[in-house]
């Protein structure tokens, strides 16, 4: 059984910042038992998550003499939740969380995970700032370069080339976001167990469907969602006390960004020919994850010079907490290897 935080835990603590941004950032701090840390690591969670979707490893990690810094992402938590798009793009990101590893890691570079959205801007942060970062890891999302060949609209994109970002669609329109909202707190609690793997009681099947997105008929009163499995009741309703504050509009907004994040690496990555990540890396996905399946993981290596490891495990897209073991044992050995000075040394394995 893996050790794993509880709503509240008495192992961290809160802190909250406001960025030259002047976005405010909570974030959670967890320091080894006893002794000097032997690097931070800051964590970057997804979608729809919080700071304590990493509750399975922040004591795994605390355990290997780490500190592990959290933050709750822009829109989430008790994090500032502005309502218009751009402050989601992957450059007000990457400057956001610069601004936070400078302040909470001032004279060494850090280690750099993330999940689910969380990966995709931990590539882009390393991309943008590899001198704050010593390592980088995704767990189920690959890494993409920066568009160079031309706008292409979302919609064009998933229907001739990723049927399992239809969900994306959906996510970005309104709709869904007024039909989440007009059910209140039951409809938070439904989005959420249905993004956590609810499956209907009749069928077995599972709510979500990434190629098509979400049944809105669930969302209507009187009927009845089934709790996800991956999570209990108590930590459910931890999320659905969050989520309630400041509903789901600025979450929803990371969807919205495609245009914006085209325009600005136009700008600045793609005309100074930036595609390579000039850290070690390594990419986690997860065998049933049908969001984000193993395959789009394929070819990454040509964009890390220093090396990029390859793992796998068994688990659909939210690993972290079904195969927790299994994720934590990859998270460490990749650490490990990136605190024993070999990072230079890596080499891409398969």
């Amino acid at each position: 059984m893996v050790d794993k935080l509880v709503p509240n835990d008495p192992r961290v603590k809160h802190h909250t910042t406001t960025l030259p941004s002047g976005h405010t950032y909570h974030y959670l701090e967890a320091l080894p038992s006893s002794g000097t840390p032997a690097a931070t690591v800051v964590l970057i969670h997804g979608f729809p998550d919080l700071s304590f979707g990493w509750r399975h490893q922040i004591p795994f990690l605390t355990s290997l003499s780490l500190r592990v810094i959290v933050p709750d992402m822009l829109g989430y938590g008790l994090s500032s939740a502005p309502s218009p798009i751009p402050p989601y793009s992957y450059k007000s990101l990457s400057t956001d969380l610069a601004s936070l590893i400078q302040l909470v890691s001032p004279s060494h570079p850090i280690i750099l995970g993330g999940h689910d959205w969380g990966g995709a801007i931990v590539w882009r942060l390393a991309l943008r700032h590899p001198a704050l970062i010593l390592g980088v890891f995704s767990i189920c999302t690959p890494y993409n370069a920066p568009n160079s060949q031309g706008y292409i609209p979302k919609k064009v994109l998933i229907d001739q080339f990723l049927p399992n970002f239809a969900y994306q669609l959906q996510f970005e329109d309104p709709t869904l976001e007024n039909k989440i909202q007009a059910a209140g707190r039951d409809g938070i609690r439904k989005f959420l167990n249905i993004l956590y793997g609810s499956k209907d009681s009749k069928t077995g099947k599972g709510h979500f469907v990434a190629n098509v997105g979400i049944d809105l008929s669930l969302f209507d009163e009187g009927v009845k969602v089934e709790k996800s499995e991956l999570l209990s009741e108590e930590e459910l309703e931890f999320y659905v006390d969050q989520y309630e504050r400041n509903g789901v509009h600025a979450p929803m907004n990371y969807y919205r960004t495609w245009d914006v994040n085209y325009e600005e690496e136009k700008a600045d990555l793609v005309k100074e020919g930036k595609s390579k990540v000039e850290v070690p890396g390594m990419i986690l996905t997860a065998t049933r994850d049908t969001a984000l399946p193993p395959k789009m993981a394929d070819n990454m290596e040509q964009f890390f010079p220093r090396g990029l490891i390859k793992r796998e495990v068994e688990a659909n897209h939210w690993a972290t907490w079904e195969n927790p073991e299994e994720v934590n044992k990859a998270i460490g050995e990749f650490v490990g290897e990136l605190l024993k000075g070999r990072a230079k040394e890596f080499k891409a394995s398969i």
